[in-house]
């Protein structure tokens, strides 16, 4: 097992190098790499950490490179509420404070179909906002709410706070089962925010 701190394959480089080879692989394919078709051993866990604000931190330090963050996002798993950087051949299991993702732009687009909302993550990512893609609202610790935007599998975006506004801006009444909600429509789906009323009160 990995000694706190470094990766079965030779700390940060090894891993790097590893994923390197699995985003060439993915490369092929154009897509992302397959982690969902991988588990290997667990090697333990990485001194690396995912800060609230988006800042990925290696022994403490902030990573500055965006590419190696960029890279190291491609190879992200959660299982079990616990988060893995995954290679074929390795698992480490690193620290995320909030969501692994940050949402930083968002752009409003009018299709047939209607509005469709498009995020941009702080890895450079677009998502759309659909079924597929939803939000969801959780309490602030700091008032009101936080939006989520679902990513990939069983990972997350946190929005940030200036574009929590501007969803309030653009926000709904529509009636579901029966009340009266305040939330966001976006790519054929609706996403509750909270009662209308109590939305009201509180704006």
């Amino acid at each position: 097992m990995a000694k706190q701190g470094q990766g079965g394959a030779g700390g940060l480089d090894g891993l790097t190098q590893a994923a390197r080879d699995a985003a060439g692989e993915a490369a092929k394919g154009k897509g992302l790499p397959p982690v969902h078709l991988w588990n290997p051993p667990f090697c333990g866990d990485l001194d690396m950490r995912i800060a609230a604000d988006g800042t990925w931190f290696y022994l403490g330090t902030p990573i500055g490179r965006p590419a190696l963050v960029r890279l190291f996002s491609t190879i992200l798993k959660r299982e079990d509420g616990k988060h893995f950087l995954v290679t074929p051949v390795e698992k480490v299991g690193i620290k995320v404070d909030d969501a692994p993702f940050l949402a930083v732009e968002m752009i409003k687009e009018e299709r047939a179909g209607g509005t469709l909302l498009r995020f941009r993550t702080n890895v450079d990512d677009w998502v759309d906002c659909d079924a597929e893609h939803r939000l969801r609202f959780e309490p602030s610790a700091e008032g009101g709410l936080t939006p989520y935007l679902h990513v990939r599998a069983d990972l997350w975006a946190k929005v940030t706070r200036a574009l929590y506004y501007d969803l309030v801006d653009i926000a709904e009444e529509r009636v579901v089962d029966g009340r009266t909600m305040f939330g966001i429509a976006s790519g054929g789906a609706f996403f509750a925010m909270a009662d209308a009323e109590q939305m009201r009160e509180a704006l």
